[in-house]
């Protein structure tokens, strides 16, 4: 019994039982959100916690940025340790696995920049500084970011930056959400629904998206895990395969 509370206990929140894709796809308002239109982004910088959440969230959007030329710039705001509970592999591996995923979407090209503690993290805790962000957010006309209420504690503090960043610099952010997909419902009045917006992807985009999210993992058995310790069960993975992908402004 002690055996099974500690294993509860180290159990990934993601790795609970959560809303099923077949119940977003039978919600109706899924696909009527505002659409957000890519024309007139010459650049766009992306910035998440760990970057293969990026590629899940908005992939599809980068493939298309980078196929029309814009600059696309990606900053991974974790500084995460290996051996924190629940991860595995090395970054070595992780920033491997982010880079063949963008091969898959046709943006090798993006700048890649990694944040470490020298580089304005705050307290020793991990949470990047605004004003690092707002360096680095400097000359973009999009920002993508984390969005602060996915309810996930390594991404808010990257979230509330980045939100500061683009304000500083007047320049629209969208935030991005991944665990959002998991916790939530239909019409869950803890989700400001008026805020979110749709960026279609064509077919031959979702394409590329399925094959790149399949080099953010490895196989173990039958389950595949992510760099933050995330079981990507083919449930999980349909939140993300959409033919669009959900924004909040």
């Amino acid at each position: 019994m002690r055996a099974a509370r500690w294993a509860e206990r180290r159990r990934h929140s993601m790795d609970r039982p959560g809303t099923s894709e077949a119940s977003w796809r039978g919600w109706p308002a899924l696909r009527e959100f505002p659409a957000v239109h890519l024309a007139g982004i010459t650049s766009a910088v992306v910035i998440a916690a760990h970057p293969g959440d990026a590629v899940l969230s908005v992939g599809g959007t980068i493939s298309m940025l980078a196929a029309s030329g814009a600059r696309v710039r990606m900053v991974s705001a974790s500084t995460g340790d290996v051996a924190d509970s629940g991860k595995r592999g090395t970054p070595w591996e992780w920033w491997g696995e982010v880079r063949h995923a963008l091969q898959m979407l046709g943006a090798d090209g993006v700048e890649i920049v990694q944040l470490r503690d020298s580089d304005g993290h705050g307290g020793g805790g991990g949470e990047p500084q605004a004003e690092t962000l707002t360096r680095l957010c400097a000359g973009f006309d999009l920002c993508l970011a984390p969005w602060e209420g996915d309810r996930n504690p390594a991404t808010e503090p990257v979230a509330r930056a980045a939100r500061q960043a683009a304000a500083a610099l007047d320049i629209p952010v969208l935030g991005c959400p991944v665990w959002l997909w998991h916790w939530a419902h239909p019409e869950d009045p803890r989700v400001p629904w008026e805020r979110m917006n749709r960026i279609v992807l064509s077919e031959e985009i979702r394409q590329l998206k399925v094959d790149a999210i399949a080099c953010l993992n490895v196989w173990g058995g039958t389950s595949r895990v992510a760099a933050d310790g995330m079981t990507l069960t083919t449930e999980k993975v349909a939140h993300f395969i959409r033919d669009a992908e959900l924004v909040f402004r």
